[in-house]
């Protein structure tokens, strides 16, 4: 990235500090694609999501912002934020261990003996608030993708995995798993 880029999101950011709201979504929009090529490299054949990475720095740049001296360069700031919320990444996905499916396929129930009646279905669906039912619906009955779940709901991928994440804990909590 070059001074003048530097000096350009540096430029935006002392605007959005100062109240401009507009300076500050383009900002994050630029600062987003900066951030989304340092994660896409670091994880490139890894186990951790770039997009997780992405979302991750910029929360961590809304609430850090006021920590940005403004007469310091930007990106330098941002390759710390995300590069710090990258290491938190890969230690969380070094504490979940991983099995393949080979290793335990054999201890798996059968298809026919982990069908869901209707009705248990409709019980598990029924205290979700309606978007997070339709969300779950459509992913874990339908088998959509969360692409064609946002595309059918009209929604953005990002509240299609929140409100089925949601959704899902609820369900769990609702039966006792936590």
């Amino acid at each position: 990235m070059s001074g003048a880029d530097d000096e350009h999101l540096a430029r935006l950011l002392r605007q959005a500090v100062a109240g401009d709201e507009k300076a500050y979504g383009d900002f994050l929009r630029e600062a987003a694609l900066v951030i989304r090529g340092w994660a896409r490299r670091w994880t490139a054949g890894g186990g951790v999501d770039a997009e997780d990475i992405v979302q991750e720095a910029l929360l961590a740049v809304h609430v850090k912002r006021h920590t940005w001296r403004d007469d310091a360069p930007v990106v330098p700031w941002l390759h710390a934020i995300t590069r710090h919320k990258f290491v938190d990444a890969v230690r969380r996905q070094a504490r979940r261990p991983t099995v393949g499916i080979d290793e335990i396929e054999e201890t798996l129930a059968s298809a026919e003996t982990e069908k869901l009646r209707d009705w248990e279905i409709g019980r598990a669906l029924e205290g979700l608030a309606p978007g997070q039912r339709s969300v779950v619906n459509a992913i874990s009955i339908d088998g959509c993708s969360v692409a064609e779940t946002a595309k059918r709901l009209d929604m953005n991928e990002t509240a299609v995995r929140v409100a089925l994440h949601r959704g899902l804990a609820a369900i769990a909590r609702r039966f006792g798993r936590n």
